[in-house]
């Protein structure tokens, strides 16, 4: 049943709302009637996407791709306290990795800061804008509350006061933090981004872009409205938290000389997962903390840090796009991404044998020196991907764990007097092992039936025993292997009255060394997707494996623990 309800997910496209929004707009008589849709995509580079960006990233550049429109992308780099070069690179690098593409439209909210101000100045001159004395905490003690409007005792300035003060506020005349330039709204309105919100701040500091040629910079309420309008954006897609920005949105708008229409802003749910953080300042402070190896640990939600764990773009996509998009919150299980994963790698990850726990089965008779290859399938879903040789010789390596010198009730792997397949190759069956003087296993030892090559016993006998992985000793390459689990214990780890740092999983990484691998995984190059056969879905890691020490992280587990909700 439950596969059946994964399938009907996946064959049935989800038409959210925000696309019967656009389609009602440029349909006849729409306000954007025989107009090409336009949206943009607006990060601000102070940190690496994360997969919650990436919801917001497919709903920009999707509805455009759905209508056949247009969607730029803009760094939102209005606000310079902790933006970066290396953040605008990796955004784009990162939105390409996902398969989109922005052609020429890439543009940085600084490229409208001339624009910006002169607009500021025009809504001075309409009596719209004033500039104010109040300090942060004079603000906020000011601000009133339901049923109390606001104060604001330079409210009242004349234009050519309010005209002189701006400007030389830009000029650089005033302390930081002593002056804003406030929108002239209504103090009393029951929406406090209303109540005279702040357009500009005064702050010495240098842009990554502009150096300090500015020292006023726009709010986002402010400055975001206006680049929408300046590019000719019909939809502006953003998440749930600023619908209560929507009246200032339209305000700003309704009140500048802009050459253009009006944007619309329409707004979605944010993407919640259980066991992660989305904030940026909470992945940062992982980051400079080193709780985390950096923005691209395989235990981030940043894109760059599952890319590295071996998300696939597809398998990114296809979640986003079964989610849909909705308009009221709510938490998706991580187990449900992880699923995503898991498909699309069985469809596409070659299949290799390796070892994680590694010890030795010798085969006593079969000839010493001697050695041969088996065709190996490379992927029994993709025939075109045809077979690979793998070596055989007399000394293999297995995992421990399919040894028991004592066998349990039902076990059906190798112990003595018991018979199992080795994959691709004999049949063979323990005869005994030798300890180490701690008690532990040194070498298993067994006997091959050569009448079964390929697994086939030639009287046509049934093997009740497993079938087990295995690489040639001879050949064998070392590797080190990295488990990831879940970065957060906690379901919740930004759940109120909670301290995320506090709910970190102590066991989200487990590093193994002396791991076995086949000889065909030498050269590869990273991503590299690969099922270990039995153990997991694999990739080899970009950042620290090399030829001569090859590391892999382990992208997802064979087990799939996603439930559907039925």
């Amino acid at each position: 049943m439950a596969d059946e309800l994964i399938n009907e997910q996946k064959s049935t496209e989800v038409k959210n709302f925000i696309h019967s929004f656009v389609e009602e707009d440029i349909a006849e008589g729409g306000q954007f009637a025989g107009m090409q849709v336009h949206t943009r995509f607006p990060p601000e580079p102070n940190g690496y996407l994360h997969i919650g960006h990436c919801k917001a990233l497919m709903i920009d550049f999707g509805t455009a791709e759905k209508f056949g429109g247009l969607c730029n992308l803009r760094m939102d780099d209005t606000n310079p306290a902790k933006e970066d070069t290396e953040f605008v690179d990796s955004i784009q690098e990162d939105i390409h990795w996902l398969g989109f593409d922005w052609g020429d439209r890439f543009f940085y909210g600084s490229d409208y800061f001339e624009q910006t101000y002169q607009f500021a100045i025009e809504l001075i001159e309409k009596d719209l804008a004033y500039v104010c004395d109040l300090s942060p905490e004079e603000f906020k003690a000011n601000r009133g509350s339901i049923g109390v409007p606001a104060v604001s005792p330079y409210r009242n300035r004349s234009v050519e006061e309010n005209l002189d003060l701006f400007r030389r506020m830009r000029a650089g005349e005033f302390p930081e933090g002593s002056r804003t330039l406030r929108a002239r709204i209504d103090l009393a309105s029951g929406n406090f981004n209303l109540r005279d919100p702040v357009m500009y701040r005064i702050r010495y500091i240098d842009h990554h872009r502009q150096g300090t040629k500015w020292c006023i910079f726009p709010m986002y309420d402010f400055a975001h409205p206006i680049q929408d309008a300046l590019e000719g954006i019909t939809h502006s897609l953003c998440s749930l938290e600023y619908e209560e920005h929507r009246p200032l949105y339209d305000w700003v708008v309704s009140n500048i000389s802009i050459p253009y229409h009006k944007p619309r802003q329409i707004e979605f749910a944010r993407l919640g997962i259980d066991h992660t953080v989305m904030s940026k300042r909470k992945l940062r402070k992982l980051v400079e903390d080193g709780l985390v190896s950096g923005w691209d640990d395989p235990r981030m939600p940043t894109l760059c840090g599952l890319r590295r764990r071996g998300y696939t773009p597809q398998s990114i996509r296809n979640f986003c796009e079964r989610i849909g998009v909705a308009k009221n919150p709510s938490t998706v299980e991580y187990a449900f991404l992880e699923h995503c994963l898991r498909e699309d790698l069985n469809e596409t990850a070659q299949r290799v044998m390796a070892v994680l726990h590694p010890v030795k089965l010798i085969i006593t008779n079969y000839p010493e020196g001697a050695g041969e290859c088996f065709d190996v399938e490379n992927n029994p879903n993709r025939p075109e991907d045809g077979t690979r040789p793998v070596s055989f010789s007399r000394e293999l390596w297995i995992e421990a764990e399919d040894f028991l010198e004592s066998p349990i009730p039902k076990y059906k792997r190798l112990y003595p007097g018991n018979e199992v397949r080795l994959k691709g190759a004999y049949l063979v069956s323990c005869t005994g092992c030798k300890k180490n003087p701690d008690g532990s296993i040194a070498e298993i030892y067994a006997e091959y039936d050569p009448e079964s090559r390929g697994g086939n016993p030639a009287d046509g006998r049934k093997v009740k025993g497993a079938t087990i992985h295995w690489v040639d000793a001879a050949t064998a390459k070392d590797a080190e292997v990295r488990l990831y689990d879940n970065l957060f214990s906690d379901v919740d780890p930004d759940g109120p009255d909670k301290d995320f740092l506090d709910c970190l999983n102590p066991d989200s990484l487990e590093v193994l060394t002396g791991c076995k691998v086949e000889a065909s995984l030498e050269g590869v190059v990273p991503p590299g997707h690969f099922q270990f056969m039995r153990l997991g879905y694999f990739c080899l890691d970009s950042r620290d494996s090399s030829r001569e020490h090859l590391v892999f992280n382990r992208s997802v587990s064979l087990k799939d623990g996603f439930k559907p909700a039925l």
